[in-house]
């Protein structure tokens, strides 16, 4: 039988190739076919899909091989279905190639979807392995031995999962909003609402509460029910508590200017915050309401913010405004005009890298530039803070220590948090030196702030 050159081009690594093809369904009428009616996918059909992608980074002399099966229903899910969502699933994990083995992408998933859970050891595995050995490099076979092909098990927080609506706008591409179940075990599940980008499919840009309506409320109805009528029975929590970890890191790092925002507030001025990157609009909404602050958002993308007002409860009012453009590029205008009344005390940036072969990261790398970074300082009042969200590059370690360098040339004092996620980093640079312990702050402001930022006011470290 012929093999195709792409396929014989199997039997070597090549960091970053990426292969898809369709294979005869091995599970077809056997009791450990993960895609039957038990298994929440309906049924794969005759064939299943099957990608392979190499890593990017160097690969040892014996090279691992680990695979994967899609979770039942979530095939068309672009963690699954798309390069830069195999890319991260494989960079989390130490081998130098991940086989992904799934329904193929024409066949359709449910309206809900069940997050089901596969078991371990998997009874599937069996019936792949001659397909997994097939596909692993030549290397691994050094001296006769026949390698192992761990079959790894996706996992994450979801009970269910419910598109809503896929969109696609001028900047960032498609996107999806999809209303999920949260397990929140001991305690009853949570309803959230997400956006993720298919660019950086692995990335919760935002997430906020869902509260069911009150003729949800009374027809007690079921997770499932409730999510495939989710148009008329949800409902975003608007400027409430933060859902995402990193934005309750983020708003924490104000605690360290604390005194001068304490100060601000008393005298009748609101504090006025840019955030570069608005995403669903959680972050300037948070702070707006339960800090009141006067808020400038900042987004690249029209269609983003449209997103934002219609599924995630963004409202603009006198003291939150949003503006279509880039965030970088109006830091660097602001620092030029170097007007007195263009003065922030905070400016936060929560913008990721555009570039998806590099893995999940932010900020993207123009921001640690130590121009960009002393316009963010110029246009920061003389007590203000630049709060960063960070996450470090893969393949890159050097990255976080080369920007943690460039802020110390530029600002005075440098704060981290560990948002404790193996991901997210909070870096707070400030324009003066804090004077104040932050375990001697009190006040309205901290009491409010920690409404917010949750357990993160202890964690912030000097560095």
């Amino acid at each position: 039988m012929a093999v195709s050159p792409e396929l014989e081009g199997l039997r070597r690594i090549a960091p970053s190739r990426f292969v898809s093809f369709s294979f005869p369904n091995p599970f077809l009428g056997h009791a450990s076919d993960p895609y039957g009616d038990g298994g929440g996918g309906g049924g794969a059909g005759e064939c299943l899909r099957v990608a392979v992608l190499d890593s990017p980074l160097p690969s040892p002399p014996v090279p691992g091989t680990a695979a994967m099966l899609v979770p039942a229903g979530r095939h068309r899910d672009w963690i699954f279905s798309t390069r830069a969502g195999h890319l991260h699933l494989l960079l989390s994990i130490q081998f130098s190639r991940l086989i992904l083995v799934g329904p193929e992408l024409s066949v359709p998933s449910p309206r809900v979807i069940p997050c089901i859970a596969r078991p371990d050891p998997d009874p599937a595995h069996a019936r792949l392995r001659p397909l997994l050995l097939a596909l692993c490099p030549v290397a691994a076979f050094r001296d006769n031995a026949v390698p192992d092909v761990p079959l790894l098990t996706f996992q994450d927080d979801l009970l269910l999962l419910s598109p809503v609506k896929f969109v696609a706008g001028p900047v960032v591409g498609e996107m999806v909003v999809e209303d999920v179940a949260i397990d929140n075990a001991p305690g009853p599940a949570e309803l959230h609402r997400r956006l993720r980008f298919k660019r950086m499919p692995c990335l919760v840009q935002t997430q906020v509460r869902l509260c069911r309506s009150p003729a949800a409320a009374a027809a007690s109805s079921s997770l499932v029910e409730t999510l495939k009528g989710s148009g008329g029975f949800l409902q975003p929590e608007v400027g409430g508590s933060l859902v995402q970890p990193y934005l309750q890191a983020m708003v924490a790092g104000l605690a360290v200017i604390a005194p001068s925002i304490e100060e601000s507030i008393q005298s009748g001025v609101r504090p006025r915050c840019l955030c570069a990157g608005v995403g669903g609009g959680s972050l300037p909404m948070s702070i707006r309401v339960g800090l009141q602050f006067n808020v400038l958002g900042v987004e690249a993308d029209s269609v983003v913010l449209d997103v934002a007002r219609n599924h995630f409860g963004l409202l603009e009012d006198e003291f939150l405004h949003v503006h279509v453009g880039d965030a970088i590029q109006m830091i660097e205008d602001f620092s030029r005009q170097q007007e007195p009344d263009m003065k922030f005390s905070a400016v936060m940036v929560d913008l990721d890298s555009s570039d998806a072969m590099c893995g999940v990261s932010a900020p993207p790398l123009e921001v640690i530039h130590g121009s960009i970074l002393l316009a963010a300082r110029t246009i920061l009042d003389q007590h203000g803070v630049l709060i960063l969200n960070v996450i470090p590059p893969p393949a890159d370690g050097s990255v976080y220590k080369g920007l943690i360098d460039v802020l110390r040339q530029v600002f005075s004092e440098l704060y981290e948090i560990d948002v404790g996620n193996g991901e997210n980093f909070v870096l707070t640079a400030t324009v003066s030196p804090i004077e104040t312990a932050l375990a001697d702050n009190s006040g309205h402001f901290l009491t409010e702030l920690r409404k917010l930022a949750g357990d993160f006011l202890e964690h912030i470290r000097k560095i």
